[in-house]
């Protein structure tokens, strides 16, 4: 079993599960990524987007869209 800290936000007929990758190590294959969108089986969303740290020092962080 995974634990992973998220939010779940939803806006303008969209919703969204975002994950710290900053303060947690998240590592996630494609099939537990459809999982975790499965709106029987998972947490259930459109799109999941990943925020990380940034490998440039101009920015404060980066994001993976799934």
């Amino acid at each position: 079993m995974i634990k992973l800290k998220f939010t779940k936000m939803h806006g303008a007929g969209n919703d969204f599960v975002v994950i710290d990758g900053v303060r947690q190590e998240i590592y996630l294959t494609p099939e537990q990524l459809r999982l975790l969108a499965d709106r029987h089986f998972g947490i259930g969303c459109d799109q999941i987007l990943l925020v990380k740290r940034s490998n440039n020092e101009e920015a404060d962080f980066r994001y993976l869209i799934f």
